[in-house]
């Protein structure tokens, strides 16, 4: 695994798994400390050199995070999902047909 993409790869699960606990917890001080537990987590890890051992922890992640995945997450209004996702979208600029009429 390059480096770069392994990077990309557990800022990705990083990130989900915060997602996923704001998902669950929607008290902000409960969240804070589910938050730095998640991050304490990755930081234990993060010396790992072991190509087998960090295959391990990925799968392991991937799999916590499908299982413990919200059936109704959290998501930001304008994003696909959200409430106000195509809420008064303009109407189109071009000129109409005048075979249409």
């Amino acid at each position: 695994m390059s480096s770069e993409h392994h990077r990309q790869l557990i800022a990705s699960l990083y990130r989900q798994s915060l997602r996923q606990a704001k998902s669950w917890i929607n008290k902000r001080d409960l969240y804070r400390a589910k938050a730095v537990e998640i991050r304490q987590q990755f930081q234990e890890n993060l010396e790992e050199r072991d190509p087998r051992r960090i295959h391990y922890l990925v799968g392991r992640t991937q799999a916590l995070l499908k299982k413990y995945n919200h059936p109704d997450p959290i998501v930001p209004p304008q994003r696909p999902g959200g409430t106000k996702y195509e809420r008064n979208v303009f109407p189109p600029q071009e000129e109409p047909l005048n075979e249409h009429y």
